[in-house]
C-alpha cells in the first residue's frame, strides 16, 4: 500500500469525526484539488474518454485514484487512464449521474462517493469568483481569519508550483468604504491567474467563509503596491520548478473538460 497522501489524511479525519461538517468539507476540498487518475475502458480519443464503470448499491461508479501507482496496484499492470483534477472530474460526472469509486482496496481513503455527492460537489465548485475593480485605500496586517483557512490556503498555494512567485495575505480598506482581506499574488503567469483565483475561492467555500472574505489581486514584482504588501502581509512562497512549466495537459482546464463517450 502506498504512503499516506493528503487525500488519505483528509478522509481519515472525516471518518474519525462523522458529525464534524468542517472535516467533511475539508475532505471534499482536498478531493477537488487533487489530481486523479481516471481508469478508462479504452485509450482516449482526443478529448473523448470512455471511463471504466461498474454498478453497486444501485449506483454506477467510475474508478479513480490519487496516485498512478495505486491504480497500477489494482489493475496489476498498464491500463488506459486520463489524469484530471477532482474539480474537473466532478464537472464531468455530475451531469451523468455517476459516482466515484475512490482508491478502492489500495489506500486508507478507499471509499464510494455516490452520484448525489458528486453532483453536490460540482454545484458547489460552480460558484466562480466575480471580477470587480476596487481602489485600495489602505493595507494592514490580516486578522481574524481561522487557522484552518490559513492552513488550507498554504497547502493550496504550495501545490501551485511555478504559477506565481509569491503571495501576501493582508487586511485591506477600499476607497468606497469597504474592508476585508486581500491575497496579493506576485508575478503570476497570466494564463494561471483564473486558476489561482478559483483555488482561493475553493478554499473559502470549503472553509465555510463568505466568498467575499478574501479578494484576490495580481501584482508584478515592480508594482508600487508590492512593497506595501510585503511590509504588512503574511507571506506565502510558491514552489518554483526546476524545469520550465509545460503546457497543461488536456482536462486540466475546467472550462474544457474531457468529454464522456
Amino acid at each position: 500500500m502506498s504512503d499516506r497522501t493528503r487525500l488519505d489524511t483528509a478522509f481519515m479525519a472525516m471518518e474519525a469525526a462523522p458529525d464534524d461538517d468542517a472535516a467533511r468539507l475539508r475532505f471534499f476540498e482536498q478531493l477537488a484539488a487533487t489530481e486523479l487518475f481516471l481508469l478508462l475502458s479504452a485509450e482516449a480519443d482526443g478529448d473523448k474518454v470512455i471511463p471504466e464503470t461498474f454498478e453497486m448499491y444501485d449506483e454506477k461508479f467510475v474508478m479513480a485514484f490519487d496516485l498512478e501507482s495505486r491504480m497500477s496496484d489494482l489493475t496489476q499492470g498498464e491500463a488506459p487512464y486520463a489524469a484530471v483534477s477532482g474539480r474537473v472530474l466532478a464537472q464531468m460526472l455530475g451531469p451523468e449521474n455517476l459516482g466515484i469509486a475512490l482508491n478502492i482496496d489500495v489506500a486508507p481513503s478507499s471509499t464510494f462517493l455516490i452520484a448525489d455527492e458528486i453532483t453536490w460537489l460540482n454545484e458547489t465548485l460552480a460558484q466562480a469568483p466575480q471580477e470587480v475593480e476596487k481602489q485600495i485605500e489602505k493595507l494592514f496586517a490580516p486578522k481574524g481569519l481561522p487557522e484552518s483557512f490559513l492552513r488550507s490556503l498554504d497547502e493550496r498555494l504550495a501545490a501551485a508550483t511555478g504559477l506565481a512567485h509569491s503571495a501576501y495575505l493582508v487586511g485591506v480598506a477600499y476607497r468606497d468604504g469597504g474592508q476585508g482581506h486581500l491575497l496579493g499574488v506576485v508575478d503570476a503567469i497570466p494564463d494561471a491567474q483564473p486558476a489561482l483565483a478559483r483555488a482561493v475561492g475553493d478554499v473559502l467555500i470549503f472553509s465555510g467563509l463568505e466568498a467575499a472574505a478574501v479578494d484576490v489581486a495580481f501584482f508584478g514584482a515592480n508594482d508600487p503596491a508590492t512593497p506595501r504588501l510585503a511590509k504588512v502581509g503574511l507571506r506565502f512562497d510558491l514552489p518554483q520548478p526546476i524545469e520550465p512549466i509545460k503546457t497543461p495537459p488536456p482536462g486540466s482546464d475546467p472550462k474544457k473538460p474531457p468529454i464522456l463517450r
